[in-house]
């Protein structure tokens, strides 16, 4: 027993040396894209690693789009966009059957979820009955068609942006939409700095679109990374934690709907990947606490200004039981 405890740290420290080459070749391709947002940037990787889905809110004209754009290619594979409106079918989505003349069957035409990066862009944009149809995918990574399954890409991956101050033609997202994102986050304003670096970059830039990032990982990579990330140890001590929390929502007088088991499991995997891009194998009360806004805010049922409180009152009144 001894001897495979020291084998299975042997094989732990062999992937953490593998994969933090390309972690940190990630890490600074989407700083350079996006200047001055690292924790931005470290909470979407912290996205990727745990197999969630990324909602990007935010105002127009702050980077939604570059930084999705510039994760998906970062990460390599096939990369699919779909401009979310109002006419988008969910037949764009998943995909369909046509009839062959030729051949007298029926053939499946997939639709743009085949990929392994989604950018859904302007998500709200598109009607309910669209959105459903990403229910499916983002939560069994498959998309059923006239009774038949049709396996996605297994580190298939969606980064939807939406605009949270323009309603005029948008669909609020449902409930069950919102709970199958790991993560919500808001790219702010960049600072002083950060503003005229850019500023003195755009001076003799050429008109058309920039080079796309390199691919720092290939699909491959990021499954077994995902798939290690998935056993950094969470003690029982931390668990309760995360079961006391959980319950916290579901009993605060202010949150409508509270945290369900689905929600749960994300927070766990997300604190895994929190600990792993700290460079830890195990989740400590600490990467709970810090990724409980982005986890939380997209699921309780709040609006964006009384949710961070709601949830910093949360994190005050549960404590580590010792």
């Amino acid at each position: 027993m001894e001897c495979e405890t020291e084998n299975a740290k042997h094989q732990r420290g062999r992937n953490e040396c593998t994969f933090q080459p390309a972690i940190d070749r990630l890490r600074l391709c989407l700083n350079q894209t996006l200047v001055g947002k690292a924790d931005v940037v470290e909470l979407a990787l912290t996205c990727l690693l745990a197999r969630g889905h990324l909602l990007l809110e935010d105002v127009p004209g702050l980077g939604k789009t570059t930084l999705a754009k510039a994760l998906a290619h970062s990460v390599g594979g096939r990369f699919g966009r779909v401009q979310c409106t109002p006419d988008l079918l969910p037949s764009d989505v998943t995909g369909f059957d046509v009839f062959n003349q030729r051949t007298r069957e029926f053939e499946f035409k997939p639709g743009v979820v085949f990929c392994d990066v989604l950018l859904a862009d302007e998500i709200n944009r598109a009607t309910p009955r669209t959105q459903s149809s990403l229910f499916e995918a983002m939560a069994e990574r498959q998309v059923t068609i006239d009774n038949r399954n049709y396996p996605l890409s297994p580190t298939f991956f969606v980064i939807a942006t939406q605009n949270p101050k323009d309603s005029h033609g948008a669909y609020p997202l449902p409930e069950a939409q919102m709970d199958r994102f790991a993560m919500k986050l808001s790219i702010g304003y960049p600072d002083r700095a950060s503003e005229l670096s850019m500023l003195a970059a755009d001076v003799g830039a050429a008109c058309d679109s920039p080079d796309a990032p390199e691919v720092c990982i290939s699909p491959e990579d990021l499954a077994r990374l995902q798939q290690h990330v998935a056993h950094v140890a969470v003690c029982d001590k931390v668990q309760a934690y995360l079961v006391d929390l959980a319950t916290e929502t579901r009993n605060h007088r202010q949150i409508v709907t509270g945290l369900s088991p689905r929600g749960l499991l994300t927070w766990q995997r997300v604190a895994q990947a929190h600990a792993h891009l700290a460079g830890r194998d195990f989740v400590t009360p600490d990467d709970v606490q810090r990724v409980a806004v982005p986890v939380l805010s997209v699921r309780l049922n709040e609006d964006a200004a009384n949710v961070v409180s709601c949830i910093e009152d949360i994190l005050s009144r549960v404590s580590v039981r010792v």
